[in-house]
């Protein structure tokens, strides 16, 4: 994990005060953009003084998402989500995803949706490299098929914010 920058922001609102620890968490998928438009934003982040974090680890398939990465999400101003080809193929990806969305209606989380190479549209509607990987998770997940409605539901709301 890479989490260098400046001190962490506080933020306030008129009924209470939160600490937030990131100033911005980077949800994406490492084969899409790892190696360059990634690596371009964190650092143009870094150089601008916000505080980042962004998950370097390569995840094994079917390895599913750790509670400290749940818990960096819950404790960021705000996500940014680099929505690329492959991000629907990865169920790591999907569940950030959910969290992001439920700290964005619970919470009020900023959330700041990138759309790398793809059409909202697509994700949208989740056609495209967005169908082909929920046929996948669908016949893997049959029996959860709550969790596939609840991945479909968060993409088509990121896909709904300005970008």
């Amino acid at each position: 994990m890479s989490t260098q920058g400046a001190s962490p922001l506080t933020t306030s609102s008129s009924s209470s005060s939160r600490q937030w620890i990131y100033d911005a968490f980077l949800s994406f998928r490492g084969m899409d953009t790892r190696n360059n438009f990634m690596d371009h934003l964190y650092a143009a982040l870094q150089r601008s003084g916000i505080f980042t974090f962004r998950d370097n680890e390569r995840l094994e398939k079917g390895k599913s998402i750790s509670p400290e990465l749940l818990k960096a999400i819950e404790e960021s101003r705000i996500s940014v989500v680099i929505l690329s080809r492959n991000y629907a193929s990865s169920t790591w990806c999907l569940d950030e995803l959910a969290k992001i969305i439920q700290c964005m209606k619970v919470m009020g989380m900023t959330v700041l949706p990138i759309f790398y190479n793809v059409d909202p549209s697509d994700v949208r509607k989740q056609m495209r490299t967005f169908a082909q990987a929920f046929v996948e998770h669908e016949e893997r997940l049959k029996d959860n098929m709550e969790k596939v409605q609840t991945w479909r539901a968060a993409l088509s709301e990121v896909a709904n914010l300005s970008g």
